[in-house]
Formats: C-alpha cells, sequence, structure tokens
C-alpha cells in the first residue's frame, strides 16, 4: 500500500517508452512507435488492406455505373404505365372499318400531316423514313445544325446530300442554325435550343390548326398506315404516344416494343410545343419502328457516341475503339457496357447480355425491302460494317 500523503504521479507512453517498453532516446522515439505499433498488427492483414482497397476503388471506378444501374429498381419507382390503345390494320380492310374499330369516326377529307425532324448524320435512316410516310405527309420540316448537342462542330450532311431527296424537294422546310459551341455545358441544353428553333421553323412551314404534327427522332419511324390511319380519322386523342418496335445497330437485333417517345399532335397555336418527352397517357400500340445506332460506317457510330446528349456513357476511350465496336455490334452488346435501363430486378436479369439474333424481316419498312442492295447492312445476317 502506498504511503500517505501527496504523492506526483506522471502518465508514459508505452508506445514512446522505446521499443517495446525500453526507454529510448527522442532521436530515435519516431521509429520506435512505428515498430511498437506495427507489433499489434496482423502482417497478413494489413498487406490485404492495403492490396484491396485500391482494387475496390478501381473496381467502383470501372463498374460504379453498372452497380447504380442494377440497383435502380431500389432508388427510382417506374414510371406511371400508359393507357395502351389497341391498334388494328390490314391492307384488306377499309379506312371506315378501321376507324370504327378503333372507336373513330372516318372523316370526309384526310388531315393534313407535318413531319418534323432534328438532323444529325444518319441519311440511310431518313430516306427510308421519308420514303415510309411520303405518301401520307403534306409537308417534310427538317432543321439541322453545324453543331453536335455536344458542342462537336459538323458538317452539314444533309445539305451536302440534298439530291437525294429530290422526292419530297416541293414538299420540304429546311432550316439550318448556328451552333453556339458552348465548352462544357449539359448537353440537354443545346437539344433544348434547337427543338425550340425547330418549334418556329414548324410555323414558318405554315402548320394551321388541326392538322397533324409528328414529333419524333428520325430513327423512330412511324409505319405509313398508322399515320394515315390517323389523318383519315376523327375524334383521335389530341395527343398520341406512337409505340414502336425497339432495334439496335439494325432489324437483327430486337430489343422490346417500349420505345415511346415518338407522338403525334393535332396541332393547336400557342399551345403545340416541339419536345420529345412523354406529353399523354396514351399509346397506340404497335405503330413503328426505332431502329437506333443504325448506320453504315463504324466511324458514324464513334460520332454519335460523342455527339449526343448522353455523351457521359463513354466511361473509356477504348469504348470508341472501331475493332471494339465492329465487336459489338455483331455480338448485339452494349456500346457503352451498360446494364439494361428497367425499374424491377426481373426485367433487369431478364435483358442480361447480349440481345438474341432475329431472323425475321417481316413487316419492316417497304422501302428498306426493295433496296436490299443498297441497306443490306439493315438486314439480318449482316452485322459487318464499312470503316467510313
Amino acid at each position: 500500500m502506498p504511503e500517505a500523503g501527496h504523492y506526483g504521479y506522471k502518465k508514459t507512453d508505452g508506445i514512446c517508452d522505446g521499443v517495446c517498453g525500453e526507454p529510448v532516446s527522442k532521436a530515435a522515439l519516431t521509429m520506435s512507435r512505428l515498430k511498437c505499433a506495427l507489433r499489434g498488427f496482423d502482417l497478413r492483414a494489413l498487406m490485404a488492406f492495403l492490396i484491396g482497397v485500391p482494387i475496390l476503388i478501381l473496381m467502383i471506378y470501372a463498374h460504379g455505373q453498372k452497380v447504380t444501374y442494377f440497383l435502380r429498381p431500389i432508388w427510382e419507382s417506374p414510371p406511371k404505365p400508359f393507357k395502351t390503345i389497341p391498334h388494328y390494320y390490314h391492307e384488306n380492310v377499309t379506312m371506315e372499318n378501321l376507324c370504327e374499330l378503333h372507336g373513330w369516326k372516318v372523316r370526309d377529307t384526310p388531315r393534313r400531316v407535318f413531319d418534323a425532324v432534328l438532323f444529325s448524320n444518319e441519311l440511310d435512316i431518313l430516306e427510308i423514313r421519308w420514303n415510309e410516310l411520303s405518301p401520307y405527309v403534306s409537308e417534310f420540316v427538317l432543321l439541322e445544325s453545324n453543331s453536335t448537342f455536344t458542342g462537336m462542330k459538323k458538317p452539314l450532311h444533309f445539305k451536302e446530300n440534298r439530291h437525294r431527296f429530290g422526292f419530297a424537294e416541293s414538299r420540304l422546310t429546311y432550316g439550318m442554325i448556328g451552333g453556339r459551341f458552348v465548352r462544357g455545358e449539359n448537353p440537354f441544353v443545346e437539344e433544348s435550343y434547337q427543338r425550340v428553333a425547330l418549334d418556329q421553323l414548324i410555323k414558318i412551314a405554315k402548320i394551321e390548326d388541326d392538322d397533324l404534327l409528328i414529333m419524333s427522332d428520325v430513327d423512330e419511324i412511324p409505319s405509313g398506315h398508322t399515320i394515315d390511319l390517323l389523318r383519315w380519322c376523327d375524334d383521335i386523342p389530341d395527343i398520341l404516344h406512337l409505340q414502336l418496335r425497339n432495334y439496335l445497330y439494325s432489324f437483327e437485333f430486337f430489343l422490346d416494343d417500349k420505345s415511346w417517345r415518338a407522338s403525334i399532335h393535332r396541332y393547336r397555336s400557342g399551345k403545340t410545343r416541339y419536345a420529345h418527352f412523354r406529353q399523354t397517357d396514351e399509346l397506340l400500340a404497335d405503330s413503328g419502328w426505332h431502329c437506333s445506332f443504325c448506320f453504315r460506317y463504324i466511324s458514324d457510330f464513334a460520332f454519335k457516341m460523342q455527339a449526343y446528349s448522353h455523351v457521359d456513357r463513354i466511361r473509356f476511350k477504348y469504348f470508341l475503339n472501331p475493332d471494339r465496336i465492329q465487336d459489338v455490334i455483331c455480338r448485339g452488346a452494349d456500346l457503352f457496357d451498360m446494364l439494361p435501363e428497367e425499374y424491377t430486378f426481373q426485367e433487369i436479369i431478364a435483358k442480361l447480355g447480349p440481345i438474341p439474333s432475329t431472323y425475321s424481316a417481316v413487316h419492316l419498312p417497304s422501302y428498306l425491302l426493295k433496296n436490299v442492295e443498297r441497306f443490306r447492312y439493315l438486314l439480318p445476317g449482316n452485322c459487318r460494317r464499312e470503316s467510313g
């Protein structure tokens, strides 16, 4: 027992008492601390930590987007379901009967139809689209810019190849808008800017109330008989989205039937605005084709990857390698190495991996099948592309 009374006590640091307890000079204090601290560590655990953490960081960098998309059902709810309208068609059924099947009445004369698009570089797809719609469209409206949505300078491809579209010249309202070339800007800002300009070009084309206006990207192609039905029938909805069959790279890789952004409007002055988002809950079933990244040249794939609004999906430069792009096309895989953009785990898992090939070329745009030698690369069994 300590003696009663006042006594002093100085707290000591065991690690600082030398290498494992022996007194040491201040000069060796730092090394003493390190050695004694490491004595309590499992060296194998330390090595695993030093190696594992960088690997984990690298995996998150390389595959973090996949993890985010796979967990999408947790952090994002699915959109409200569309009210799908059954679509009836057969070439031997009269228009009066077709309108009646949809609950509409046939008109005495058809409405005028305006087809309006923003154009980048999809010359072949535009030719197929306009020939599909030509018998039913009163005016084609096309706007192109010398800038991509991402601010890259580009040629005026349509202007340079206008001779290919002589069949539409008498019904064409063409416009060109100069790019703003704002570095670092969100690509959707430039896209919105160009869509507003297209809205003005539509007015220049002298559209009138109750004319039909098709709003869709060039590669979202409504079928001709769908547009014919809607121009001849009364009492159709003021705005109607079109359900299109989703294809990737060509008509060999059928993804699903969930493309819905294309829409058709009964024009209303001061109210109708050109847009590419959801504008109503009504969707007309099986109304055409969406052929995304359907290009003849490998260089066009690389260009679009860098030009459109989702340029942030290019996480690595090797994504743009021509050999890789060709391999991805023939496998029906994803150019950006992404997981499916779905809202349930069941749908995500069902779509994992490459898209299976289809060998059906039934019910495709007629102009495509009439010009097989020119557009063979868009048909099943022809995945090889020219370099460009």
